[in-house]
């Protein structure tokens, strides 16, 4: 079959927004009178959809929060997420990303992004980095019922481009969106920007310290055999 659509993350494989991130989680935490704790971040919300994120996170503290409550919160993220962002002079993306999203188009290859980010995120992150035309599909946090680990964002993302996991390839950047391709039987590339390469290489078919490190010649000839 070979490959036909690769799958990327945003945080951590698109864009280095994890210090972003982990602030605006811990101004939610003294929001609702709790310390924030890097690890339980770590734990709790890395690699995991807005909504699953902070939920597991409160849920962890002994709060019970109502669908409506849980809402507001994800609204006051994106909203703090954005404003962090436009301040910055240069969006801080993965070296090489657009010359790697070049490269697929080239080859013909579908590209989607497969992320729990809400979609208002996405869009905006897009729009100012100028990679809209790039992105044939679109996965975001709002679509999902279920987070990664789970495999249900790649198992929508593959349906709706009417494609089988054998044809497709996923990069991620942390052990709960690897587990997440996996479980729905795609292979992963983790890419190190985040963890260290030998944590990654425990879990990931293939591992980088690049994008432009991605074979995707050699990718496509597994692709074919399996």
């Amino acid at each position: 079959m070979g490959l036909k659509a690769v799958f990327l993350n945003l945080s951590g494989v698109m864009i280095d927004d994890e210090v972003i991130n982990q602030s605006i989680i811990a101004d939610i935490m003294l929001s609702e009178n709790l310390r924030a704790d890097e690890t339980e971040y770590a734990q709790y919300c890395r690699g995991k959809s807005d909504r699953a994120g902070l939920k597991d996170l409160l849920v962890n503290r002994g709060r019970v929060l109502s669908d409506a409550y849980l809402d507001k919160l994800i609204e006051t993220k994106a909203q703090a997420y954005r404003q962090q962002i436009e301040q910055l002079a240069e969006l801080p993306l993965s070296p090489h990303l657009a010359e790697f999203l070049t490269r697929l188009k080239k080859q013909n290859i579908t590209v989607g992004l497969v992320t729990g980010t809400t979609r208002s995120e996405v869009e905006y992150i897009l729009q100012r980095a100028e990679l809209t035309e790039y992105f044939d599909l679109i996965v975001a946090g709002d679509d999902l019922e279920q987070s990664k680990p789970e495999p249900e964002p790649y198992l929508l993302a593959i349906a709706n481009l009417n494609l089988q996991a054998s044809e497709c390839l996923a990069i991620e950047d942390n052990p709960v969106g690897i587990e997440a391709a996996k479980e729905a039987k795609i292979q992963v590339v983790g890419i190190s920007n985040i963890y260290p390469l030998h944590m990654l290489q425990r879990q990931a078919n293939w591992t980088v310290d690049d994008l432009l490190e991605i074979d995707l010649n050699r990718v496509d000839r597994v692709l074919s055999q399996a």
